[in-house]
């Protein structure tokens, strides 16, 4: 009984979660704008967005920002995690206790936060003005904490008498890096990279408030056009940014637990 209940509250919660969605992307080939009735599978919604030149470039912005902020990132994330991981025990608990903080911190604070930042040096330098270079620097801003968060698990499983064998062996500290740490941690930039990636493509909060006129992502332009009354195009875009996250994480999560098999293997290969 305890498990069908189980069962139960599981399969409510589930429909609670992706029933919206599923609703949407069952629309999205609505041939009818009204979404109380179904007039027939189409695909000319979806024509219509790849057709309309504002979402277009919202497509482009996102994708290019996503991108750069994801590698920027990605270097920065590891190179800090790199530098966390050898801090003493109190130091490195007081900077990842930092690093939380903007994690942890609602997005629209960070967001106005930028926002005043960027517009207070702006005036500072009296010149310059919100757009591409602000959306993009506010992006590697709230991704660098999640991809430290996601190398520092890795980096605490290295063995470190590796790296100081190869000093001992004259290798350099930086041919050490590239050649000992970064092998065995690469699973967790991979991991953080696509976070970062999958972050920066679906956020909208700080992007409305660090990006300027003319400059917009896909998560701006649907609010803008949601504003205008609900277009079957939004449906087909929802269920397109839907599916690109929905496959990143399905690669996360294999990339997991191939980490954690072949970890299980070497293990089992040690203990023989």
């Amino acid at each position: 009984m305890k498990n069908l209940i189980k069962k139960a509250y599981l399969l409510i919660v589930l429909l609670f979660l992706y029933a919206p969605i599923a609703v949407l992307v069952v629309f999205s080939f609505n041939a009818s704008k009204s979404r109380g009735h179904w007039g027939g599978f189409t695909l000319k919604w979806y024509s219509e967005l790849f057709a309309d030149p504002a979402i277009l470039s919202a497509l482009y912005n996102t994708i290019a920002i996503a991108v750069l902020s994801a590698l920027v990132a990605t270097v920065i994330g590891t190179a800090a995690a790199t530098a966390i991981h050898s801090m003493p025990p109190v130091k490195k608990r007081i900077v990842m206790l930092f690093t939380n903080i903007p994690v942890l911190n609602p997005d629209i604070v960070t967001g106005i936060a930028l926002m005043i930042l960027y517009i207070s040096f702006f005036s500072f330098i009296k010149h310059g003005s919100l757009g591409f270079g602000t959306l993009l620097l506010s992006h590697i801003i709230f991704n660098v904490p999640y991809v430290i968060l996601s190398v520092m698990p890795k980096l605490r499983q290295l063995d470190a008498n590796l790296y100081e064998a190869a000093l001992d062996l004259g290798s350099t500290p930086i041919n050490a890096f590239f050649r000992i740490i970064i092998p065995q941690i690469t699973p967790g930039i991979v991991t953080g990279a696509i976070f970062a990636f999958t972050l920066s493509l679906d956020d909208f909060i700080i992007s409305f408030f660090t990006t300027g006129s003319g400059v917009a992502n896909l998560s701006i332009s649907i609010y803008t056009m949601a504003r205008r009354g609900i277009n079957p195009k939004i449906n087909a875009l929802s269920t397109i940014m839907f599916l690109v996250v929905l496959v990143l994480l399905f690669l996360v999560d294999k990339r997991e637990k191939a980490s954690l098999k072949k970890i299980s293997t070497l293990g089992k290969e040690h203990a023989q």
